[in-house]
């Protein structure tokens, strides 16, 4: 069976080439993966009702960003003005996040071609994220009873603060998160398990820090799916990581993260998350690495 691919042309809004964003990845990233042959199981995002928005984030900063009314200190740090195509992008981000997920429930693993968007906090946005995909799709899941334990394991460079402060208070949900401990935020947020690696940590190093952790982390609850955002800024060539990966260390990183919670019979449903490379075709490649690995297990 194909692995099961949630996309959209309108995940690229259409940013300049030399913006602080990478927003071309995503059409790079689809290139990458129709010439690899990986597109078999694609299905078309759509975007998200505002009532499951509002089930993580304020009304109020909803009706902002749906309106495109975003107050300006607030699209600051986002880091882009919120218009119509950044708020339609949002819209289709989140709800390709939460197709992605439900077919990961009836496929056991799906992948969204954006998502992972962790700073966006319950009042605003903020560090390029709008809507928190992961914080909305978690939270309607469990309101439309397609699951009662989720489990979120971040593995990009930055902590997700947000996707720790929107989840806090459910018990439902556990997060975990491991990132470079002096990158963004300088606040961290608590999340139910945090590691902050020194820079430099390099793929062996992470590695065996990872295969140490996902044990602990099956054991803590029958998890009725695993929320996999793995962001590609670690890598030693982005511009905002600091963890010295290389691209054999992410693959390998993929499979072992992919191949614990599926040989365990857990749906996973993953999101590209971070990649900030000015090398545009190197980062869309790097990306690409989770989905030819979740193909491997589809």
């Amino acid at each position: 069976m194909p692995l099961q691919i949630v996309s959209h042309p309108d995940y690229d809004a259409g940013f300049a080439p030399d913006h602080r964003f990478p927003m071309g990845k995503y059409r790079q990233l689809m290139e990458r993966l129709h010439a690899l042959d990986l597109t078999g199981g694609l299905h078309r995002a759509e975007p998200i009702a505002p009532r499951w928005l509002r089930l993580a984030h304020e009304p109020g900063y909803v009706e902002q960003v749906l309106s495109c009314t975003v107050p300006a200190h607030i699209e600051r740090e986002i880091g882009f003005p919120v218009g119509e195509r950044v708020s339609r992008r949002a819209q289709l981000a989140a709800g390709g996040t939460l197709m992605a997920a439900r077919l990961a429930l009836e496929h056991g693993i799906a992948c969204n071609t954006a998502g992972g968007s962790h700073h966006a906090r319950r009042a605003q946005g903020a560090g390029f994220c709008t809507f928190n995909d992961v914080a909305v799709a978690s939270l309607a899941l469990l309101e439309d009873g397609l699951a009662e334990n989720i489990l979120v394991v971040d593995l990009d460079v930055h902590q997700g603060d947000g996707t720790a402060e929107i989840l806090a208070a459910n018990p439902a949900v556990f997060t975990f998160s491991m990132h470079a401990e002096k990158n963004y935020p300088v606040r961290k947020a608590t999340s139910g398990l945090d590691i902050g690696l020194p820079d430099g940590t390099g793929d062996d190093a992470y590695l065996d820090v990872l295969a140490e952790v996902l044990p602990g982390l099956s054991r803590r609850a029958p998890w009725d799916i695993v929320f996999y955002n793995a962001g590609v800024d670690p890598h030693g060539g982005d511009r905002l990581g600091r963890l010295a990966m290389s691209d054999e260390g992410l693959r390998r990183r993929e499979s072992m993260v992919i191949g614990h919670f599926r040989t365990a019979g857990t749906p996973l449903c993953g999101v590209i998350g971070g990649g900030y490379s000015h090398d545009i075709e190197a980062l869309a490649r790097r990306h690409a690495i989770l989905f030819e690995t979740a193909a491997g297990f589809a």
